[in-house]
């Protein structure tokens, strides 16, 4: 069957072995933060604050670093191809004791660079600017208040330092990504003054060169969030300018747009003025939400045009959702695969014959193979790289999360 399928693609201009080459080196950074709804092991009762909330009460939820690592290398034993892990600053390994986030070390983390190594995977890594008494009004780096934002700026140069570090360990740059959840609810009467003073943080926390083969800076921009409906200060037009002027990679997070409004079409635009793209692929519902990845539309069109644009070596792929209504193993599997399953059916586009063909000016012959490409028999492709990288299919995955649920999940209060 995969043979004929081969075959039938070729007829198009479709060399499927390439394409599932490509399938093989693209990791997914896979987020820590859907294993444990966002809580982190700072200590304390964990809550989530800053406009920040997970929903759901699903059974097993990890509680120490152990019981997540222990669910990652569940995760990534259900999924074909190599991937990466992406962690939060709240994650650390303290060791009981309080610390800080202007307070973290290296040391904090050697653990999970460990278990990275052990897994042969690399790593990226975010400041945690959220869920602390220092943002409880809103605002961090872009704080009116001197001392909240030299508190922040610290915190985010010990998270560079951290994922440098990473980095040069695992010899694998670390994408270190910076977002503020700093807003308004109502309207502001200084929205500049706010945004000149996240522009001087962000120079601040910035102003040291690292060894780019080690971090690589990402900023995330942002629509709207609870508690901060009516004003943003990172949006996506300023990240896009200071990414621009500073040529750092610029985080789009599909979750972070209106419900309406996709970011595959941003992508040419951005590639055009930025190093380095950062996605971290979410799925948004009605208001600012972060639900578990579908193999939907939107999700094809920003791997399609990843692809069209030829900007996997500058793209970054990450995840980014939290679900605790359903097995949380289930949803980063599900989330992961269904990305996978939209690069590949990008992977196996008929690009060639596309670009003829619009460049000849022959739209009608374009749309054709648009259309010829959908009832094509992708899912057999997929099935062979899942073979080919000894993990289950997608059912058979399925039925590996209901035997570590009931013989893991379960068991946890």
């Amino acid at each position: 069957m995969f043979d004929q399928v081969k075959d039938s693609y070729a007829e198009l201009g479709v060399d499927v072995e390439k394409a599932l080459e490509v399938m093989a080196s693209t990791p997914i950074s896979l987020h820590c933060w859907q294993g444990d709804d966002v809580g982190g092991f700072e200590g304390g009762d964990g809550e989530l604050g800053s406009g920040l909330a997970v929903t759901g009460n699903f059974p097993g939820k990890a509680r120490s670093i152990a019981e997540l690592q222990t669910d990652l290398e569940k995760v990534l034993s259900l999924l074909p191809g190599n991937h990466r892990l992406n962690l939060h600053a709240i994650y650390g390994d303290f060791g009981g004791e309080k610390v800080d986030r202007d307070e973290i070390e290296v040391k904090h983390f050697q653990g999970w660079i460990d278990w990275c190594k052990a897994q042969g995977i690399g790593m990226d890594f975010n400041p945690s600017c959220f869920s602390h008494p220092k943002a409880d009004d809103g605002f961090t780096l872009s704080s009116p208040d001197a001392g909240t934002r030299d508190f922040w700026i610290e915190h985010c140069k010990r998270s560079r330092a951290i994922g440098a570090e990473m980095g040069k360990q695992l010899g694998s740059p670390c994408v270190t990504n910076i977002w503020v959840p700093d807003g308004l609810k109502d309207l502001p009467a200084d929205r500049l003054g706010f945004r000149k003073n996240l522009s001087r943080s962000l120079d601040t926390v910035l102003s040291e060169k690292l060894d780019p083969s080690h971090n690589i800076d990402a900023v995330e921009c942002k629509l709207f969030g609870i508690g901060s409906e009516s004003y943003v200060v990172g949006s996506h037009e300023f990240y896009m300018g200071y990414a621009m002027k500073n040529q750092t990679a610029l985080c789009l997070d599909a979750g972070h747009f209106h419900p309406t409004e996709g970011i595959a079409d941003k992508i040419s635009s951005v590639l055009l003025y930025v190093p380095e793209l950062l996605l971290h692929v979410s799925r948004g519902v009605r208001w600012d939400s972060d639900h578990v990845v579908l193999f939907d539309d939107q999700t094809q069109a920003i791997m399609q045009e990843l692809v069209r644009c030829d900007a996997l070596s500058r793209t970054h792929i990450g995840l980014d959702f939290f679900d605790a209504s359903i097995n949380r193993i289930g949803a980063w599997v599900i989330g992961t695969r269904a990305a996978q399953k939209s690069l590949l059916l990008a992977l196996l586009e008929p690009s060639e014959k596309m670009h003829a063909a619009e460049q000849a000016g022959d739209f009608t012959t374009r749309l054709m193979l648009h259309e010829v490409n959908k009832a094509m028999p992708w899912s057999v492709v997929w099935n062979e790289f899942c073979a080919r990288n000894n993990t289950p299919s997608d059912w058979q995955a399925m039925s590996a999360i209901k035997d570590y649920e009931a013989s893991v999940l379960s068991g946890r209060s």
